[in-house]
């Protein structure tokens, strides 16, 4: 636009345009004549009633927007016609446009105190919703509120979270990227760089904006421009062309011819107005000859520019004359283009919009006839009101406004793909529709091409994705979509990619290696297939099956004198005792129930008791047999057999009432361990009442230390068969071990815990049997010579 300066002192000019002829905007232009001779010429909208126009060019300038608006208010300066029959001359009723979002800003602020609406074909700023700033606003094309969704779902549906963004310094591209921004990061899409530029900005900015998507990382460019701002951008980039880059356009340039040249595009998508079909549009845009051309200033404008010749003699003086062989069917030019009706389609639904509403003010319908007075004296509020309650179809498009005065929103989802003769075509590939569901409203139907004509989806991520079984971990000072990726810790899993924290498993469960799933923990215990089990079931046996044989050997030779001579009661009972303690340390293996929790220690700690009374009765026996001899001693009469039956009952009678307390008030059960391996459960038993534990194993201590002191008393006794010397290195053994045991049985973890108290019966049993009665069936197998009364009787 050429600036002017006003001087007060003549009446200012006209504002002129300047720049390059828009021969798309003439296509719309040309479409709004056609749609109101349709209009005129139809017996069922208006009959009788013949629509008026004024069409201005507002050159997408706000100085000359405003202009405009003051010119349709005031009814001057008619540019292509004016029916001169008008019965209100100059009144404005209505008005279509204007294509830019920042020009219909400024129209509407002046047309909407005269409640004069502006229905706009290709103004799509969401801020032109606010009926409180712009109360007779309509459109016919959906809010840009719409579009950035869409866009942002677009992008969330192919998996880029990294893009960079640009977009027109304008209300359109201003308020519709922060739309989008907005969707954006609802959808945890995260935005490198956002620019901002103007057709009319220097050079060295749109450069500037240039090389930033030459250098970002991002593959993936959503642009939110108007088709006049992105032809800029394009010619500085097609200078220098940048790596692969996926372009992601607004229905403002996505289906402009001039943008699709550029091959280094191929492969964009957007988001386009649905394709359609107006019947006869056509050939009434192509229905121009000179002859025509030359009534209309505008039109000849457009055809000197379109064919580079002159209609005009001696007006431009470097251009050949035009001879009429010109021929605009073959002409490629955005005029021409009517094989994808879009925003065409809006400028026709938007006049027939105003129609209907006149239509609902001026007429009635009496005997299924429309009875129309176009005497009727209209005002703009009427029009605004019956506009607000327009609802039909034409061509098969519905054509209704909401509150807000935006029509139902439908997109279609384009995509540039390179022709046979290496031209882009524009391709529906999908569509969004508002008035769907929730989550059904976008579809993808058929296959795209990528940049570069590629076949794979390009990929667009700051960081790669998380695996299952680690954890997003955001990079200091950048978006939360820049991330390193983390195991997650012992005991938690994530089952999903990207996942932004790990969750523990269940108490009995745990991770698998990889971290992504839980399974039930693995049970141990110490069981009778085991390695461990097997050998310990072994050795108890084996012991069991020994104290039976020397119990068989001493039967067998019970009259011998090495076996009367030992006390044969008290060793019979302790053999049998013995066998007992083999045999309990088998209720420790296997599974832990009820039943076996509660035998195995009161079983264990009974029968060691009776083991142990009978060796401090045997050691009894052996220092009361020595008083005995000595002169005037009677004290073998006090400790006979009854008297070593009774102690030997007695012993074990504490041990039984020990073990009944402990079992009537807590009693051991069967728990699981959860918390000496995280990665397993431990079945065992626990002690239910710890104090009457170690009443059972302190007794046994006790009776084993008084066995001990009173068989070293015993030990230098001058007999040749005297047991006192293997009763105190038998006594030596078992208190070893025991005193070894406690702290082993205290840190042993898990099966290892039943393991070591098991070691300890079998090696204190074993101490005994072996010392005890080893040394006498040696003599009575293998020695049978010493086996009389002479050897016991020999003195040292």
């Amino acid at each position: 636009m050429q600036t002017v300066i006003s001087n007060y002192t003549t009446k200012p000019e006209l504002p002129r345009c300047t720049g390059s002829f828009n021969a798309r905007e003439l296509r719309f232009s040309r479409t709004m004549i056609f749609a109101i001779e349709e209009i005129n010429n139809n017996t069922n909208l208006l009959p009788g009633v013949r629509l008026g126009y004024q069409i201005y060019d507002t050159c997408a300038s706000v100085p000359v927007a405003v202009h405009v608006a003051f010119q349709l208010l005031n009814g001057q300066n008619p540019v292509f016609s004016k029916d001169s029959n008008c019965s209100q001359s100059g009144v404005v009723m209505a008005a279509v446009g204007d294509s830019g979002s920042t020009p219909s800003i400024s129209m509407s602020r002046i047309m909407g105190p005269f409640n004069i609406p502006l229905v706009s074909h290709f103004a799509t700023c969401a801020c032109l919703s606010d009926k409180q700033q712009f109360p007779t606003f309509f459109r016919t094309i959906p809010s840009d509120q719409f579009q950035a969704d869409t866009l942002a779902k677009l992008v969330k549906y192919f998996g880029w979270t990294w893009i960079g963004a640009v977009h027109s310094d304008s209300d359109y591209g201003n308020n519709g990227m922060a739309s989008f921004i907005k969707t954006a990061n609802r959808e945890g899409i995260c935005v490198e760089y956002i620019e901002s530029f103007y057709r009319t900005d220097p050079q060295s900015k749109i450069r500037r904006v240039a090389d930033v998507i030459r250098r970002s990382s991002a593959v993936v460019v959503v642009a939110f421009t108007a088709a006049g701002d992105m032809k800029f951008l394009l010619e500085e980039l097609a200078r220098d062309p940048p790596p692969p880059r996926q372009w992601i356009g607004s229905e403002g340039w996505i289906t402009d011819p001039h943008s699709m040249s550029f091959s280094f595009c191929a492969g964009a998508i957007g988001v386009a107005i649905q394709q359609s079909v107006i019947p006869g549009l056509r050939d009434f845009l192509l229905d121009l000859s000179p002859s025509k051309v030359a009534a209309s200033s505008v039109l000849t404008e457009f055809w000197e520019d379109a064919f580079n010749c002159s209609l005009r003699k001696n007006v431009h003086l470097k251009k050949k004359e035009c001879d009429g062989t010109e021929d605009i069917k073959g002409l490629k030019s955005p005029y021409t283009e009517t094989s994808q009706f879009r925003i065409t389609n809006m400028v026709y639904k938007a006049v027939y919009a105003i129609a209907h509403a006149i239509h609902n003010a001026v007429c009635k319908e009496t005997n299924d006839k429309n009875q129309c007075d176009k005497h009727m004296r209209l005002e703009s509020k009427q029009i605004f009101a019956e506009l607000q309650k327009v609802n039909f179809n034409q061509n098969g498009y519905h054509v209704t406004f909401d509150a807000n005065g935006d029509p139902a929103a439908f997109y279609e989802l384009v995509n540039w793909q390179k022709s046979e003769s290496g031209v882009n075509e524009l391709v529906k590939v999908g569509y969004y529709d508002a008035s769907l569901p929730v989550g059904k409203e976008f579809s993808i139907t058929r296959n795209l091409t990528w940049m570069e004509g590629g076949t794979q989806v390009p990929v667009s991520v700051c960081s790669q994705s998380c695996p299952q079984g680690t954890r997003k971990v955001l990079q200091k000072g950048k978006p939360i979509c820049c991330y390193d990726c983390t195991p997650c810790p012992e005991g938690e899993i994530s089952n999903m990619t990207d996942s932004p924290d790990c969750f523990p498993c269940l108490k009995e469960f745990w991770p698998n290696p990889r971290k992504d799933a839980c399974f039930p923990k693995a049970v141990e215990f110490l069981s009778f297939d085991e390695v461990l089990g097997i050998i310990l079931e072994i050795f108890s046996v084996t012991g069991a099956c020994l104290a039976i044989i020397t119990a068989v050997v001493f039967f067998y030779h019970r009259t011998t004198p090495i076996v009367r001579a030992n006390n044969s009661e008290l060793s019979f009972l302790l053999l049998f005792s013995l066998t007992l303690c083999f045999l309990c340390s088998l209720t420790f293996i296997g599974a832990p129930s009820e039943l076996s929790c509660m035998l195995r220690h009161t079983a264990f700690g009974i029968t060691f008791v009776l083991c142990i009374s009978c060796v401090l009765g045997k050691t009894i026996v052996v220092l009361m047999a020595f008083k005995a001899t000595l002169p005037g001693s009677n004290a073998m009469k006090w400790f006979g057999p009854p008297q070593q039956r009774l102690t030997v009952l007695t012993f074990t009678f504490i041990q039984v009432i020990i073990c009944t307390v402990w079992l009537v008030l807590s009693p051991p059960f069967p728990v699981k361990n959860l918390t000496t391996y995280k990665e397993k459960i431990i079945l065992e038993c626990a002690l239910g009442s710890v104090v009457g534990f170690w009443s059972v194993l302190g007794y046994i201590g006790l009776l084993a230390v008084f066995c001990f002191a009173l068989a070293v008393l015993a030990r230098k006794l001058p007999d040749n068969f005297n047991e006192a010397k293997m009763i105190t290195f038998s006594m030596l053994i078992f208190c070893a071990v025991w005193i070894t045991f406690i702290p082993a049985y205290v840190s042993s973890p898990g099966k290892f815990t039943v393991a070591v108290e098991i070691f300890a019966i079998l090696a204190s049993s074993f101490g005994l049997i072996l010392c005890i009665f080893a040394p006498k069936c040696f003599i009575i197998l293998f020695q049978p010579e010493k086996n009389n009364k002479k050897s016991l009787m020999n003195k040292n």
